[in-house]
């Protein structure tokens, strides 16, 4: 009698602690093109993130029954749940379909139109886009300056006669102080170009960078002379690799691993 009491006890702490065990879970997605690279895994249930890499393997946290969500911009979303089978695996496949926009039936009349794009357009009359370019106005390719390029012109621009504005903010360090103001304004700019290129959820989890030193962490990045290079290359997979890297050595400067 006492152990069936232990067992009622017993058993569903056992249950629980089960359902709760956690486990990094591998696994690799696929696709019939085998562009996989870059596709988004969500743990909707713990709300944790990754993405995969060139060859699609990711990695994530997670537990029995949590839901799983893949996505990407060429595939349909594919859901998974983490079942009992799933969870003892050491690696999973997840294959993805294409998402393709299929038309049952195109209407091309009343005007005559084929269907072939690039032969209904010559007998279109399409009105031209009007931009400021296409109108002729001036200063249509002009870039607005900076608040910190504008006033590095005034600091450095002379008047009529001896130009002493130059002169003045040259010697009290002035003209140097906005230059650097400059240059740090355009690299804050790429920065803040490349940390929108991920969801910022991955810098936690798949970089493991505490969210209020994600601002220390890209400062970190930026002072390395190849960050401006690997950044003008567009290639996120580079770039994340690249961060990747980074994050290892920040981490273990800083004492966080």
């Amino acid at each position: 009698m006492r152990t069936k009491f232990l067992l009622i006890i017993l058993f569903p702490v056992l249950a629980f602690s089960q359902t709760w065990e956690t486990k990094n879970l591998k696994g690799r997605v696929t696709s019939k093109d085998g562009d996989v690279a870059a596709t988004h895994v969500l743990n909707i249930t713990t709300q944790k993130a990754g993405i995969t890499d060139i060859n699609g393997f990711f990695s994530i946290s997670v537990h029995l029954n949590d839901t799983l969500v893949f996505s990407a911009v060429q595939f349909k979303k594919k859901r998974i749940v983490v079942t009992p089978a799933i969870f003892a695996s050491s690696t999973i496949e997840v294959p993805l379909d294409e998402a393709l926009e299929e038309l049952d039936e195109v209407v091309v009349t009343p005007y005559n139109l084929s269907g072939d794009i690039s032969k209904d357009l010559q007998i279109l009359n399409t009105e031209p886009v009007v931009t400021t370019s296409t109108l002729g106005l001036p200063n249509a390719y002009v870039r607005v300056p900076t608040k910190a390029e504008r006033e590095l012109y005034e600091a450095t621009s002379g008047g009529i006669g001896i130009p002493l504005n130059p002169i003045l903010n040259g010697i009290s360090g002035r003209t140097k102080m906005l230059k650097k103001r400059v240059e740090r304004d355009n690299l804050y700019d790429r920065t803040g170009r490349v940390r929108e290129f991920y969801a910022d959820s991955l810098y936690q989890t798949e970089l493991k960078i505490p969210k209020e030193r994600t601002d220390d962490f890209f400062y970190f990045c930026e002072v390395d002379s190849a960050f401006q290079t690997v950044v003008d290359t567009h290639d996120l997979i580079q770039i994340w690799e690249f961060l990747e890297k980074k994050s290892l050595v920040y981490r273990k400067n800083n004492g966080l691993d």
